[in-house]
């Protein structure tokens, strides 16, 4: 009985060997528009090739949905059957024709025997070895083959719109406008040329208190022996800004492939003070200064140079007068010089960079625009930067920057007052050359819930001259700011940091007090704090200001616009906290409290030739809104309210009897 079962297990055995040798050999069919062929049966493994739809190969190896399949006489790869787009597989699985054999397609040394071409206009179409899903004839029927198509001409896709029946008003900006850069211009030179128009209209209405020094020629005032006077002041500026741009390129997923800019301003200002001299270097002039100036701000070519990937990472050639900042907060450098600036980026706009050469120009002094007509001034900057996303954390920008100004101005120079900017009226008077570098480190951008804005630079240089220590000096200076942010819900809270170094010794060969090429911060409350907004003159101490309007920093420059840069200064520390408060979605106001205090006063004391008996400068308060009545940028009202309590060295330098300084502002701001 033993024997028999043993005899009959062998026999089956034989039998189903037997039967595997004579099944017929598989193929597959690519039904997807392609599918990779791996090196592997792993999807995570490298990519030899790829088949496209149709192709017919045989089978050499089965491992669950990963299939074996020939690719020339020597090489073999991997592809998997798995759900496609809309539902159907990727791969069909069926019998071989009878002849063909398992390794048919590439096991014999065959390169392309298994893979069916099906190219386009070919007389038949590809052979469909499986059995396809049949249409449902209730559906649109496919198009046939070898026939012409059958269309209607229609509009462009800009003026498809208006072909229905919508259309707009030219002065509307908020649906389709040609002035916008909605609908294309000037067809006949290129189809996808646009052009677009911006009007802004900037009102201002400033009222402050501020130390001003009465005429050492005139004393208007009875009894005004001191050399302090009246310090209100009144200022008005209307600006009128065109924006005016020709766009060649869809910009929607490219970047343009060129842009021409042209920005005019338009400005009108008037200013009244209580003191003559204030305004104009001749005392015997008004009180009253009215003024007005067109200044270019913008007159560029933007050139885009080419594409360097799919995700159309590109680089850009910009020449002409541009806009440039050179961190993210405007701590170094901010102006519209004139100059030529390479940019772009990589890596899917995860490195990007900036390659560029500037020389500032003149500037107009009672608007601060760009003075186009009298020349550029013997300034140079040359700016290297490179932008890192995402580092050192998830949305977090980095930025490595090298910054080199040189200036060579030697001869004097005044301003549209009368006053002398070029050499600054201190010390001995001579003019001087200058070269600095700045290295410097920015970072902006969120580390979970907190927000990070922060700079920092060192400065590193040689002037020829000082006019304090009658010789030249070294510069080595550095600087760091920091805001530190949170938001609950409607509120953010801030807190800011802004370190400057001081110069100890003025006598000395090296210069250790920091000062920027051309700054508008925005930290501390920005433009709404008293300190940055307001220039704090230096009264008694020489031609020069002991910080500049928009600045922060006390250089005792000349002017922030058209003085040299100036590395012998007390420097600066300040601490503020703020918030911003979001009341309403139209509605936002926002306040702010810094204390300053001079790094050193050496210098201070020096110029006055008087002791100062402390270091503090004192406290800012500011409060302001801004409200959008219309929740868009078209109207804009800005208001603030700030105050500076001086500390006790401002208080040896304006005196005991110098009260609490202030301004008071409204802006409107209306956009098209």
């Amino acid at each position: 009985m033993m024997g028999f079962k043993t005899t009959f297990s062998l026999c089956v055995s034989s039998a189903l060997v037997a039967a595997t040798a004579q099944a017929a050999p598989q193929q597959l069919q690519v039904l997807a528009v392609t599918v990779p062929v791996r090196a592997e049966p792993s999807v995570t493994s490298l990519s030899l090739a790829e088949l496209s739809r149709g192709a017919v190969i045989g089978i050499l190896e089965q491992r669950g949905d990963w299939y074996k399949v020939p690719l020339d006489a020597q090489r073999a790869g991997w592809v998997q059957m798995a759900p496609a787009e809309y539902g159907e597989m990727t791969l069909v699985v069926f019998d071989a024709p009878a002849g063909v054999a398992a390794a048919d397609g590439g096991a014999e040394g065959k390169a392309d025997d298994g893979i069916i071409a099906a190219r386009p206009g070919a007389t038949s179409g590809v052979p469909q070895a499986a059995v396809l899903p049949t249409i449902d004839p209730s559906q649109v029927p496919p198009p046939q083959a070898n026939l012409p198509r059958e269309s209607l001409s229609v509009p462009d896709r800009w003026r498809l719109m208006q072909t229905l029946g919508f259309k707009f008003p030219w002065y509307d900006p908020y649906n389709q406008n040609v002035l916008k850069a909605d609908l294309p211009v000037l067809k006949q030179y290129a189809p996808d040329l646009f052009f677009n128009l911006g009007v802004v209209s900037d009102s201002l209405l400033e009222l402050r208190r501020l130390p001003t020094p009465v005429s050492g020629q005139i004393g208007i005032a009875p009894g005004a022996n001191d050399i302090f006077g009246r310090g209100q002041q009144t200022v008005m500026v209307q600006n009128l800004i065109l924006n005016l741009g020709l766009i060649k390129g869809d910009t929607t997923f490219r970047p343009p492939d060129y842009e021409l800019r042209f920005v005019p301003v338009f400005n009108f200002n008037r200013a009244m003070v209580q003191e003559a001299g204030a305004l104009r270097i001749d005392p015997s002039q008004d009180k009253r200064r009215t003024d007005n100036f067109v200044g270019i701000q913008e007159m560029f070519a933007d050139v885009h140079l080419r594409n360097v990937s799919d995700r159309y990472d590109f680089d850009s050639l910009r020449v002409g007068i541009q806009p440039f900042t050179n961190d993210f907060r405007g701590f170094l450098f901010q102006d519209s010089p004139v100059g030529v600036r390479l940019f772009g980026n990589r890596d899917n706009n995860r490195w990007q960079y900036n390659l560029a050469a500037f020389a500032r120009f003149e500037k107009d002094s009672n608007s601060g625009l760009n003075a186009v007509g009298k020349g550029l001034r013997k300034d140079q900057i040359y700016i290297a930067n490179l932008y890192r996303q995402d580092w050192p954390w998830v949305g977090f920008t980095s930025q490595a920057s090298i910054v080199h100004n040189r200036n060579q101005e030697t001869e004097k120079t005044y301003d549209t007052n009368g006053f002398l900017v070029r050499p600054a009226f201190l010390g001995d008077l001579r003019s001087h050359r200058y070269h600095v570098t700045y290295l410097g480190y920015s970072g902006d951008g969120h580390i979970g819930e907190w927000n990070l804005a922060t700079s920092t630079y060192f400065a590193l240089g040689h002037n020829e001259h000082d006019p304090l220590a009658h010789s030249a000096q070294k510069i080595r200076a550095g600087y760091h700011a920091s805001e530190l942010s949170r938001d609950f819900s409607w509120i953010r809270a801030r807190a800011s940091l802004v370190l400057a170094s001081g110069d100890k010794d003025p006598y000395d060969n090296k210069s250790t007090g920091f000062d920027a090429i051309m700054e508008n911060p925005q930290i501390a409350g920005s433009d709404t704090s008293f300190s940055i907004r307001q220039g704090l003159p230096l009264i008694g101490g020489g031609g020069v200001a002991l910080s500049g309007r928009n600045g922060i920093l006390p250089s005792l420059r000349s002017s922030k616009d058209e003085g040299q840069s100036n590395f012998v200064n007390p420097g600066l520390a300040l601490i503020g906290v703020g918030a911003d408060m979001d009341l309403k979605p139209e509605l936002r106001v926002f306040g702010n409290v810094s204390y300053l205090r001079f790094m050193d006063t050496r210098v201070l004391e020096v110029l006055r030739a008087q002791s100062i008996p402390s270091k503090e400068m004192g406290t800012d308060f500011s409060v302001g809104l801004h409200w959008r009545p219309f929740y868009n940028q078209n109207v804009i009202i800005n208001s603030s309210v700030a105050a500076l309590r001086p500390g006790k060295a401002l208080k040896a330098l304006y005196g005991d009897k110098q009260g609490t300084l202030y301004s008071v502002l409204f802006n409107m701001v209306l956009s098209f």
